[in-house]
């Protein structure tokens, strides 16, 4: 086994666990938002707990899978048009991860301060 063949398997295994933290994460998302749903006094809170909790693990999901992304194209593939689909790839995923992150706190990233500081 080459050195480019072992890195490839590497890749994959981050790219497995990428998708499975996607997969778990949801899966959880869904017991505890079924969980909260069936007791009364957390059912008002369970759609957006499970938005919140089902965008987070979309989005460390999407992190790992970055990682895949950026090592097969440094040391697997380095060539000027694998470069350019991983910088297409990192762009999508970074605007996804974004509009995911504004979804979760429900509010734009730089007017957080907003909703953590206390009225006077």
């Amino acid at each position: 086994m080459g050195f480019d063949e072992f890195i490839s398997d590497v890749v994959r295994v981050v790219e497995a666990a990428g998708a499975a933290i996607m997969i778990i994460g949801g899966l959880g998302a869904l017991v505890i938002a079924a969980i909260a749903a069936a007791k009364p006094e957390t059912r008002g809170g369970a759609y957006t707990q499970l938005r919140r909790n089902l965008g987070r693990a979309i989005l460390l999901g999407l992190e790992v899978l970055i990682i895949g992304d950026i090592v097969r194209t440094i040391i697997v593939d380095p060539t000027l048009e694998s470069v350019a689909v991983l910088g297409l790839i990192v762009v999508i995923r970074i605007i996804l991860s974004f509009s995911l992150e504004i979804e979760i706190d429900g509010t734009w990233p730089w007017s957080r301060w907003r909703r953590e500081t206390p009225d006077s």
